[in-house]
């Protein structure tokens, strides 16, 4: 089984949530959801699971619960299945 960690920027309080893209090894994501009770870490989760065709289960919070910089596990996917993915058009 895959896994990967990557790095992620989130911004809070965005219009919608949408994958600006990748700045280096990290992630630029804006999440509608306010920093307020985990939703924006929620929203985040939920957000990249979809995004990457994936069960809720599969996205997990591994460190920064309370900072804009945070690393998320992704199950059943490698890195650079995640980066084309991501980047695909």
């Amino acid at each position: 089984m895959n896994s990967c960690l990557i790095t992620i920027k989130a911004v809070p309080n965005a219009a919608r949530s949408e994958i600006i893209g990748w700045m280096g090894d990290v992630l630029k994501v804006r999440l509608k959801a306010p920093p307020v009770d985990g939703k924006a870490n929620a929203e985040l989760c939920r957000f990249l699971a979809a995004t990457l065709g994936l069960p809720k289960s599969a996205v997990t919070l591994a460190t920064g619960g309370s900072s804009r910089e945070k690393r998320v596990r992704i199950e059943d996917l490698t890195l650079d299945e995640v980066h084309r993915q991501i980047t695909r058009p």
